[in-house]
């Protein structure tokens, strides 16, 4: 009895350590690239990259989404609008290098006041807001409970709504208080690395992931189980979250484009896009045929014309979409 104890000590010592050397390895691989600015208690991460002279454009604000950080919309749009406008890509609270901050940032009303907090330690009094997945809940939130701070709104794949079927079952046990520390410390790292590949095709899917994707957006910062067990405690939470916030989203009243895929088999257009667009009075849905959940990466082009757009610029969405779906009907990558 006592050489199994020792034997299951030894086993659990060896995992953590593990766990520890790979979440640096993984800090170490991608680098931090942003500036960490206390926000009340806590830091987060973003980068800022100041408008030229000859900036066209508003402010911008990115959120990314679900298990991704700072890196991901700014692998999307940063070259193609860089000098058009002042941009700010941020680390959502415990994802990326952001610290976690509080109980409220497993909420979509916490974090988007931490963003508010972050825009004003940049000195940025007004922005478009551009969200993806997950970051649609709380640019909705923020158009809510910060209405000064919105110049217009581009959604791009939004989780928004309630929806049928719950969570899956990993997320629920990674929110639990000890067992959820030590499947994040033990099991998802791991797990992670195997699945990670096949896990971003999926996202992409029917359209093509790039082949840099992982590495280019620092995809593996996920893993961390810190990392991992905030993303599993926000994606929890949102369930009951939208349910309560989603009544008031006809309160927005500001330029809005929304854009979704009608084979997004990650968040249901029908009801979290749809349903914005008929809450929104005034906005705009393109829905693109056989696009999946990233429309930053795969239609880039009609996201950035979303974004002029909003931001009082003629621009024929409905010819860019029809062209975009042209490009990938033939897209069937699983």
């Amino acid at each position: 009895m006592l050489y199994l104890s020792s034997l299951f000590a030894t086993v659990l010592i060896t995992a953590f350590a593990f766990s520890s050397y790979q979440a640096s390895a993984f800090e170490k691989e991608a680098g931090n690239r942003g500036e960490l600015i206390d926000v009340g208690g806590y830091r987060m991460n973003s980068v800022y990259i100041p408008a030229a002279d000859s900036a066209d454009l508003p402010t911008l604000v990115f959120i990314h989404g679900a298990s991704a950080n700072l890196r991901d919309p700014m692998g999307a749009f940063r070259d193609k609008l860089e000098g058009r406008a002042a941009m700010l890509f941020l680390d959502r609270p415990g994802l990326g290098f952001s610290e976690r901050g509080g109980p409220q940032n497993g909420y979509p009303d916490g974090q988007a006041d931490a963003i508010a907090a972050l825009m004003e330690k940049r000195g940025i009094r007004k922005a478009i807001i551009v969200s993806h997945s997950f970051g649609g809940a709380i640019a909705a939130t923020f158009a809510l409970n910060h209405k000064d701070k919105v110049e217009g709104l581009v959604f791009l794949s939004p989780a928004t709504h309630p929806w049928p079927g719950g969570i899956e079952w990993y997320y629920k046990v990674t929110k639990a208080p000890v067992l959820g520390w030590l499947f994040a410390t033990l099991v998802a790292p791991p797990a992670g690395l195997a699945l990670i590949d096949k896990a971003t095709k999926a996202v992409f899917a029917p359209n093509r992931r790039p082949d840099d994707y992982i590495e280019r957006t620092g995809a593996y910062l996920a893993l961390r189980p810190r990392a991992f067990r905030s993303n599993a405690i926000d994606i929890a939470n949102l369930l009951d979250y939208v349910r309560k916030i989603a009544p008031r989203y006809s309160e927005i009243k500001v330029p809005t484009v929304i854009i979704t895929g009608d084979r997004d088999s990650v968040v249901l257009p029908e009801i979290h896009s749809k349903g914005l667009h008929e809450a929104i009075a005034g906005s705009r849905l393109i829905s693109i045929h056989n696009l999946g959940h990233k429309p930053d990466y795969v239609v880039t082009d009609l996201a950035i014309a979303a974004i002029e757009t909003v931001a009082g610029k003629k621009r024929d969405l409905v010819r860019l979409a029809r062209e975009a779906e042209a490009r990938i009907a033939q897209d069937n990558f699983d």
